[in-house]
């Protein structure tokens, strides 16, 4: 391969000089930020897209329909987790909580997800994962899908600089869709601009793949569907490979898999068994694949954490697709045994794949049943290059340092006393131990009667059921006393993390 000089890389994909105000995290940091760069890992992000907890090898899948290579290597040279759970079981809040270590529902956001002219929902001035690390000497990209909204007001105006955005809440660069590959403004973010933007100019047109709408009609290349994974995932191989040893890196990579529309390339086409969602699944995993072979080819293997995980689950059996559908009568359990998937409050939505390999540190081909949750990015990444984080007042607020649970550490309580999941309709669960309380009460006007079973108080024993099949809600009182006035604490003092 090779390799673009960092400058020239810089040059190519447009940087510019980023002014940013990030929250100040101590006298630790500062003496960090003193160390050696190659003491301090570099950090790959694997985010994927509604990737369901059975639809990898390691997690089960049937190798006869799909088959995972790149992932299960990650499993095989490092840890894999079966209790990896998401904030929310739709995308724009679990990526909130990714970035800030924050549940999305403390926001204005109380159910469903972000628009594509919605604003950047991340307060600049609020600690991220990439903030943290870019103070800590990193340099730092977000490659993908955003979903976490562009400008300062609603609606977006994607010909004017989209700002503030990723660079204003700690990444040096971006290279984006908005939304989904099949959404309205049909065009790729570069930076804080449309990419190959030409005029102000909007021609309408066509219809997107979502309800029909037509596009922007933006005057700047239009994205192809079927090139998507591609573009990124070439991109994103490109920035590490411009990256040195001398300066530690952090890579947040979400590629569109496996999202709808369903569109594999020409390489993946008719490679499943499962049909075009089984060559969708093949696609994510070709990404990875590449992902790994630069880190391989660079080097920068052995120091290198990578994390790979979905933002939430498989589709419900009532959002299906025609593809997804096909695949499940093909044999494909999307989801595992876990019960129904995105969007709904039950486990399907929310137990995702985790895998995460370290060299040398995370113990190799081991299984984690530690319960762990994706809004743990940020503490954990703060102890793992020895910043300290705010007060919970001021970030971090439900943010639990899982770094022991990487690193196969002994320890006598869980790290978690308590972990809260949120429905896309805005019904909130508990979980803590072997239990799940639902609190049953929408956040929606008018929820969907299609999901009438979830906006009803219900508790089940996890460990004993866990496909949520029985309801021991009226057998367990005082269960129930105990969660629900947890969550109410959490509510009202506007944290979870200790103190």
């Amino acid at each position: 391969m090779t390799t673009t000089p960092r400058r020239e890389f810089l040059k190519f994909a447009g940087w510019g000089a980023v002014a940013l105000t990030l929250p100040a995290v101590g006298k630790a940091a500062a003496s960090v930020l003193q160390a050696s760069g190659n003491s301090r890992p570099n950090i790959v992000f694997i985010l994927a897209d509604d990737y369901g907890w059975g639809s990898a090898g390691c997690y089960g899948a049937d190798e006869k329909l799909v088959r995972t290579p790149n992932i299960d290597r990650l499993a095989r040279e490092g840890r894999r987790f079966t209790d990896a759970c998401t904030a929310s079981s739709v995308c724009s809040p679990t990526r909130y909580a990714v970035m800030t270590g924050r549940y999305c529902w403390r926001t204005p956001l109380k159910f469903e997800v972000l628009g594509v002219f919605d604003p950047l929902w991340i307060e600049p001035s609020r600690l991220t994962v990439a903030s943290l690390l870019k103070q800590c000497g990193y340099c730092t990209a977000a490659i993908g899908k955003w979903h976490l909204g562009y400008g300062p007001a609603k609606p977006v105006d994607y010909t004017q600089p989209l700002r503030p955005g990723p660079l204003n809440v700690g990444f040096d660069f971006h290279l984006g869709i908005p939304s989904n590959h099949g959404d309205v403004t049909g065009i790729y973010v570069d930076c804080e601009h449309v990419q190959g933007l030409r005029s102000s100019k909007l021609t309408p047109s066509g219809a997107c793949y979502y309800g029909g709408k037509p596009f922007l009609g933006l005057d700047a290349p239009q994205r192809k569907d079927v090139d998507v994974m591609d573009v990124l995932t070439n991109r994103a191989v490109e920035w590490i490979g411009a990256q040195t040893p001398d300066k530690p890196f952090f890579l947040y990579f979400t590629p569109v898999a496996v999202h709808e529309p369903v569109t594999p390339s020409d390489q993946c086409k008719g490679s499943s068994k499962a049909g075009p969602y089984g060559d969708w699944i093949h696609e994510l995993d070709r990404s990875v694949g590449k992902i790994l072979a630069v880190l391989d080819q660079q080097k920068f293997t052995e120091n290198t954490l990578v994390i790979f995980t979905s933002d939430n689950g498989g589709e419900n059996k009532k959002t299906r697709s025609g593809e997804q559908v096909a695949a499940i009568a093909a044999g494909l359990q999307m989801n595992g045994a876990w019960r129904e998937g995105k969007h709904s409050i039950f486990e399907g939505g929310f137990r995702v794949p985790y895998v995460a390999r370290w060299p040398g540190r995370v113990p190799a081909g081991t299984v984690c049943d530690e319960t762990i949750g994706l809004v743990d990015t940020l503490a954990t990444v703060a102890a793992i290059v020895g910043a300290p984080l705010p007060v919970v007042a001021q970030g971090a607020e439900d943010s639990y340092n899982i770094l022991p649970a990487l690193l196969g550490e002994q320890t006598v309580e869980p790290l978690r006393p308590a972990l809260i999941e949120h429905s896309a309709d805005g019904v909130f669960a508990v979980r803590s131990g072997p239990w799940k309380w639902i609190e049953g009460k929408c956040a929606k006007l008018k929820p969907p009667k299609s999901r009438a079973t979830e906006f009803r108080a219900q508790l089940y024993n996890l460990r004993d059921d866990p496909a949520e099949r029985h309801d021991v809600l009226e057998q367990n009182p005082g269960v129930v006393q105990r969660l629900a006035a947890l969550l109410q604490q959490y509510r009202v003092q506007g944290f979870s993390r200790p103190t």
